[in-house]
């Protein structure tokens, strides 16, 4: 196993992968599709702290 993570060589691969295929560029609006609406709601305070269903709301409005 090495001894140090390769950060600054791992990062750059990635991101030039990114910039290639263009996964995080930005419609201009001017599509034809339907428009959505999406309500990303806030946790409940359960006064108990964080549970599993606090980031369960979040996942599918991070993922659409």
């Amino acid at each position: 196993m090495a001894e140090s993570y390769p950060f600054a060589e791992i990062e750059s691969k990635w991101q030039r992968l990114w910039e290639e295929r263009k996964l995080f560029r930005a419609v201009d609006g001017e599509t034809k599709r339907k428009k959505l609406y999406v309500l990303d709601m806030f946790p409940y305070p359960s006064g108990a702290g964080l549970h599993v269903g606090h980031p369960e709301g979040y996942t599918a409005t991070d993922i659409y």
